[in-house]
């Protein structure tokens, strides 16, 4: 049975949350927590990864189907000081994702389990929940705590990862993006020019189909958002 069916039963086994902390953005490291041991005592081993024994919190994890985006807070147990000197090194964490595994405990690694487990299946898990640190919330010398949000909702983050000009393009010119390896065709007003030396993009729609014609365009500027206000 898989575990969605699993978790429909009338005696399905503890839920257990793994947590992923991934730091990779400021330095090279990929953190991996679980809140619990295993049965031998130890650290818990999913897919093959340990997840350290160590105090963490996740509250807030909901679907929603209108309204604002959920804001979930992971807490970190800080009582070593090591999370807040993390925090001063790293700007506090923001931007880092934080990634919840979900799986039952019948499902874990055999070598959870003194005697192995008939049932250890890497694959049957809940879906991942995939957040970002959006911000620090609280600093204490107990306890570290985060605000989380969606990739699309951290702030200062652009959709696209660029600004969003109607009628410039951003790309280097017979670079990558542009793509353009012809002869010469325009100075940079857009007037004809047969000589390499005056050669160059205006950056325009119309530089760009002076040199591609009018189908497919690799300009990358937005036409459109000049059409709405």
């Amino acid at each position: 049975m898989s575990v969605k069916g699993d978790v429909q039963g009338l005696h399905p086994t503890a839920v257990i949350e793994l947590f992923i902390v991934d730091l990779t953005r400021y330095t090279n490291q990929v953190l991996h927590f679980h809140a619990g041991t295993n049965k031998l005592g130890s650290d818990v081993i999913w897919q093959g990864v340990t997840y350290v024994r160590y105090p963490v919190r996740a509250t807030g994890f909901e679907w929603k189907g209108q309204g604002t985006l959920p804001r979930p807070h992971f807490a970190v147990a800080n009582v070593t000081g090591i999370v807040s000197a993390m925090c001063h090194q790293y700007s506090d964490l923001v931007g880092c994702p934080v990634t919840r595994k979900r799986t039952l405990a019948r499902y874990l690694d055999a070598a959870n389990f003194p005697n192995g487990n008939p049932f250890a299946n890497p694959d049957d898990a809940f879906a991942d929940d995939v957040f970002a640190i959006n911000q620090k919330t609280r600093e204490s010398i107990d306890i570290v705590e985060f605000e989380l949000a969606t990739p699309l909702d951290v702030e200062g983050v652009l959709m696209p990862r660029r600004q969003v000009v109607c009628n410039a393009c951003p790309w280097r010119y017979r670079g990558d993006g542009c793509g353009y390896a012809g002869p010469p065709v325009a100075d940079i007003n857009d007037n004809p020019a047969s000589d390499a030396s005056a050669d160059a993009c205006g950056k325009r729609l119309k530089s760009c189909r002076m040199r591609f014609g009018n189908g497919w365009l690799p300009f990358g500027g937005f036409p459109g958002a000049g059409r709405y206000r």
